[in-house]
């Protein structure tokens, strides 16, 4: 399987996930698309130090879009949605 850097892809950063942050301290990550729960929340816990109590996947289906003339598809790709223990925090999130 991928380094730990390959199976976090990116954190993802928008208005939901942000809204999500404040009401339930979720964090959304983008993963690898072969990566399983196990290997998410092991990597999260080596590269942020922190404690992670319930990870749930999704994959995030294409899309059509249309770019001037050009049509064509945004590309599949894996969600994950990752609870820290209580007092644990990413500092992605906080600003």
């Amino acid at each position: 399987m991928p380094a730990l850097h390959q199976i976090v892809v990116r954190p993802v950063v928008t208005e939901k996930s942000s809204a999500a942050y404040q009401a339930r301290r979720e964090y959304a990550f983008e993963v690898h698309p072969e990566a399983n729960k196990y290997q998410i929340r092991d990597a999260l816990q080596k590269l942020f130090g922190v404690t992670v109590t319930d990870v749930r996947t999704m994959q995030v289906r294409r899309h059509s879009v249309t770019r001037g003339r050009t049509r064509g598809t945004t590309a599949r790709w894996k969600k994950a949605i990752v609870t820290l223990k209580d007092g644990d925090s990413i500092a992605v999130f906080e600003g």
